[in-house]
């Protein structure tokens, strides 16, 4: 299958919970970031429909975030701002060896999320195919409790977890929820070894979706790979496939954007091989230029 975009199918409605925030680098340069938002405006790059729920301050930073949103082409209705907390921020560090770590202020604008029952109902009405989450704004009891209600009011919609485990919001309780809440998971090689360690899973990649698809229903798992590639296993299927040789920029938001074109290749029901090259080429993109919602098109993912 050719990475032509999709003209021959319908977008896919996907309703994306979570955090909206400014990564701060070490020379002090901010860029708009949170899995939620890179995930829901790369999605919409490639011809989906996200609908993002999250919230920002009634600050600076929250202004320009929603300025810059509005400018991505994303619908706000769903976007909320709050006087209780200030606009979420992650100062990211990032190793000698070029891995990237994060500090994330807590709490935040997005802790303050607060739905209507109007709003419930209108994105039950709304029927989305798809439900985002990860592991970070849960972690705080009142996102917890949000992300409960949307699971109640949308049961048909395919729930995709980005497991994205950061220090001190990854208690093993709720890492054993998501697991079990979710149909489709998305996880580094880090994150698979400790979810393997915490619930008794095979340690080598394709024993582990294997084993974790058979013990908790999974539709479909992916394993992230660094330089190596990814994993995927699906419709009783495993395949891996390379990364591509790039000159990294920095890595933020290229996760994102590897979720993001997987779920992508999975709602067109692409063959798990084309899935995983493409998915390898978008993050690949996205770590070789600035920020963590760049500029790409899917003919400069198809030349990678």
């Amino acid at each position: 299958m050719s990475l032509q975009g999709n003209a021959d199918s319908p977008p896919a409605r996907v309703l994306v919970l979570g955090e909206v925030l400014w990564d701060v680098f070490p020379d002090s340069t901010r860029r708009l970031g949170g899995a939620p938002l890179n995930f829901a405006a790369h999605i919409q790059r490639m011809g989906d429909l996200p609908s993002l729920i999250s919230a920002v301050g009634e600050d600076d930073l929250g202004k320009r975030a929603l300025q810059m949103i509005q400018s991505l082409g994303l619908s706000r209705n769903l976007l909320q701002t709050t006087n209780r907390f200030p606009t979420g921020t992650a100062q990211v560090h990032v190793e000698p060896s070029g891995q990237t770590t994060f500090s994330i202020q807590r709490p935040a604008a997005y802790d303050a999320v607060d739905l209507s029952e109007e709003q419930i109902q209108r994105i039950h009405a709304w029927s989305p195919e798809w439900f985002y989450f990860g592991t970070l704004f849960p972690a705080a009891p009142e996102g917890h409790a949000t992300l409960l209600r949307l699971l109640c009011a949308v049961p048909e919609a395919i729930r995709f977890c980005d497991l994205n485990l950061r220090p001190g919001f990854d208690s093993s309780e709720l890492i054993a929820e998501m697991l079990k809440a979710a149909q489709v998971i998305k996880l580094n090689q880090e994150e698979m070894r400790a979810v393997g360690r915490l619930c008794g899973l095979p340690s080598e990649t394709e024993e582990f979706c294997k084993a974790g698809s058979q013990r908790f229903s999974w539709k479909a798992v992916c394993v992230t790979l660094a330089a190596r590639g990814c994993a995927i296993f699906a419709r009783g299927e495993y395949v891996e496939a390379d990364g591509c040789r790039i000159d990294i920029a920095d890595t933020v938001g290229a996760g994102d954007a590897f979720a993001a074109a997987f779920l992508h290749g999975l709602t067109r029901q692409w063959d798990l091989a084309e899935i995983a090259r493409f998915s390898n080429r978008v993050g690949a993109l996205v770590a070789s230029r600035p920020g963590a919602i760049p500029d790409w098109t899917f003919a400069e993912a198809a030349q990678l």
